[in-house]
């Protein structure tokens, strides 16, 4: 039932994010506790503010009011996905091409099962991913179709 009301509220939400110049990265319906809450993340290339996230909230609450694809009580929450965001998409990983990321794959694949470095590239069907060993660097080259999740990483 989430995925059907995540999906649904994407629907909706998404005019209203490109109509404000935003990029809607995840719409997430979940139970936790006794409560519902529906989570909308919301990025830009300048980043998100307070500002951007009161006018998704507003627009947004207008619109669900209106159309009421959730016969739940639920909280409604705008926020930015954070530093280390999720790559949920294609072009979410290509734009992430010479950023820290870390991705895991569904079965080890070269030895291991997590990679965590700079994505040096990325073709559509295989990452790239430049890891420090101790003192070497080690270059992965990891098939998409294998990775279970990858996520923008802050390297230290």
């Amino acid at each position: 039932m989430s995925k059907i009301v995540s999906s649904k509220v994407e629907q909706l939400v998404l005019p209203i994010v490109q109509e404000l110049n935003l990029e809607l990265v995840e719409v997430e319906y979940k139970k936790e506790g006794s409560n519902w809450f529906l989570r909308v993340f919301i990025d830009s290339d300048r980043g998100v503010n307070l500002d951007d996230c009161e006018a998704v909230s507003e627009k947004l609450s207008e619109v669900l009011d209106e159309k009421d694809p959730i016969s739940d009580a639920y909280f409604l929450e705008v926020s930015s996905p954070g530093a280390e965001r999720p790559l949920k998409k294609k072009a979410d990983v290509e734009k992430a091409v010479g950023k820290g990321v870390y991705a895991t794959t569904y079965e080890p694949f070269n030895g291991a099962k997590s990679f965590e470095g700079i994505l040096v590239s990325f073709d559509q069907d295989e990452l790239v991913i430049e890891t420090k060993v101790k003192t070497r660097k080690v270059t992965n080259v990891v098939p998409y179709e294998k990775v279970a999740s990858i996520r923008l990483s802050i390297l230290l």
